[in-house]
Formats: structure tokens, sequence, C-alpha cells
């Protein structure tokens, strides 16, 4: 099986997060032995960021780092445990909001759009929208 970085590069899905991951300087991290959980934002919900936004980003590496390691949950959370939780801790600090619904699972406004995609360091689930902690977002 591949680390975390590994399986969202061949998934093919996820380049502007690893882009981002890797302009953070966090990729060690998500390669590292242990169990991470990765909240992955598709390239389709980086699209939807206003215009100029991730370019900004890539500028202000500690506000980019923040944001990357607010899609990071400690542990090896999978499906059968987001359905027991309302929030994980994130490697960024803050908590994320998890909700159970009737067609999935939500993390703060994102809807879940895949869960469980092993890699040998942790899981990755598919989000559909970038996750801003609230001290980058401005609340």
């Amino acid at each position: 099986m591949a680390n975390i970085v590994e399986t969202a590069v061949k998934a093919g899905t996820f380049n502007k997060l690893v882009q981002a991951a890797e302009a953070a300087q966090i990729l060690d991290t998500l390669k590292s032995p242990g169990s991470l959980t990765l909240f992955a934002p598709t390239d389709e919900a980086f699209a939807k960021l206003p215009e100029g936004t991730l370019e900004a980003l890539q500028k202000d590496i500690s506000k980019l780092k923040k944001i990357v390691t607010y899609h990071m949950a400690f542990g090896d959370v999978r499906s059968d445990d987001l359905a027991q939780i309302e929030e994980a801790e994130t490697v960024e600090g803050s908590v994320l909001a998890i909700e159970s619904t009737k067609d999935g699972f939500k993390v703060n406004n994102a809807k879940v759009l895949q869960t469980d995609i092993l890699a040998d360091n942790g899981v990755i689930h598919v989000i559909d929208a970038v996750l801003m902690p609230a001290m980058v977002a401005g609340k």
C-alpha cells in the first residue's frame, strides 16, 4: 500500500491539494508513519475558491500551512468512526464539525463524496469544498 501522498497523487483528482501541501512544506507529515485522516478537497473544490485565492495563499506559507493542516485529523478515522463522532481535532489545532446525515457525512460545510480510501499511514475522505479555519477565514 502507498502513503497518503502517493495515494492522493495516484487518484489524480487531488493535484491542487498535493501542490498546496508541497508549498506548505508538509508533505513529510503526510508521508510519515503513524495514522492521519485527510479530508481531501478535489481539484473541483479548489476551483470553487474565489479567483486568485490559491495563488495568494501559495505566497503566504504560514496561512497555507494552517489551511492544509486543518484538513488533517489525528488517527485513522474511518466511516464507521465518523458515524460515532461529532468533531475531530485537526493537526492545525482547531476542531472540525462532523455530521452524519441520511446522505452520508458532512465535515463543517463540505459534503463527503467518498470515504475510506486507505493508505498505509491513514485514510483519505474526499470532500467537495476547501475548509477554512476560523482564524484564516476571518470569522
